[in-house]
């Protein structure tokens, strides 16, 4: 696994200081495997969203982790108008070649759709 910088990281600094918003606290992630990286991101925020670029670059899938078994990361998803799917899907984690979350799409969806269930 290889991790790398946000290639727009300064972007979003610049944007948050013009805005006058101040850097958000350093969640704690823990970044040693994928699992461990949407595991950590799932307790810290509310939604996550995994990208399988390789499979297909149009498409990302966001929701909350609802586990990681036998190499397979369980998703409950959150549709575009902000309404729970009825069970998780399962991806498998091999696939996984980005994991975002804490942006204003998840926060805004999650502030319209809540918790699940």
């Amino acid at each position: 696994m290889s991790l790398e910088e946000d290639p727009y990281a300064s972007f979003a600094e610049a944007a948050l200081k013009t805005r006058g918003d101040r850097r958000p606290r350093k969640p704690r992630i823990i970044l040693e495997s994928i699992e461990e990286l949407l595991l950590s991101s799932s307790r810290a925020f509310p939604l996550v969203t995994i990208h399988q670029e390789k499979l297909d670059p149009e498409v990302c899938h966001i929701g909350r982790v609802v586990g990681i078994s036998r190499g397979r990361v369980s998703l409950l998803e959150i549709t575009p108008d902000a309404e729970w799917e009825s069970k998780p899907d399962l991806y498998a984690v091999k696939d996984i070649t980005r994991v975002n979350f804490g942006g204003d799409y998840e926060d805004a969806l999650y502030a319209v759709g809540g918790n699940a269930g």
